[in-house]
């Protein structure tokens, strides 16, 4: 257990964290594409709730 954890020391030392203009970019990015999907489906549930409206009517 204790070399696998030493491992992932030795690896994690090796990974090319992101600066902080270039993480503020990615999470502007994500947040950005999450608000537009959740907009996106909740206008495509909008209409289907009113298409399922009309039809049961």
């Amino acid at each position: 257990m204790f070399k696998f954890f030493r491992n992932v020391s030795r690896e994690m030392r090796k990974v090319s964290w992101p600066k902080g203009q270039e993480l503020t970019r990615y999470t502007v990015t994500v947040l950005g594409t999450v608000a537009f999907v959740a907009v996106f489906f909740a206008i495509v549930d909008l209409g289907i709730s009113q298409v399922l409206e009309l039809i049961s009517k």
